[in-house]
């Protein structure tokens, strides 16, 4: 369990389409083997430390010929921001993913003191 020190909690949440290849012919949708796609998620305002992160998926257009295989992550999680982790393998096609986030932690407060 996560404890946070202090009275002041941050939510932030949001929405990101990580990739779209079947416009364009990408990896995602003509690959095989072992793919991945990141993305670097900023945060509108810094928390005091790494918060908690969720990601799930909001969109998942997949081809029904082939398997569908996934591993979402929240990686690199830190007070400023975070990576969405998408990764792929085998014959799984892929057209588009959305992917849906929240982070939860403890913010800066003014009677904070940085202590040296």
């Amino acid at each position: 369990m996560k404890r946070m020190n202090g009275n002041i909690v941050g939510v932030e949440s949001g929405e990101t389409v990580l990739f779209s290849d079947f416009e364009d012919g990408g990896e995602m949708w003509t690959g095989t083997g072992q793919r991945e796609r990141r993305r670097r998620i900023e945060f509108s305002e810094a928390f005091k430390e790494a918060p908690t992160v969720q990601a799930s998926l909001a969109l998942w257009d997949v081809d029904n010929a082939t398997v569908m295989r996934a591993d979402l992550r929240s990686e690199n999680v830190a007070a400023d921001g975070f990576d969405l982790v998408f990764r792929t393998w085998g014959d799984t096609r892929i057209a588009r993913v959305r992917i849906a986030w929240m982070a939860i932690g403890p913010l800066v407060q003014e009677e904070d003191w940085d202590v040296f």
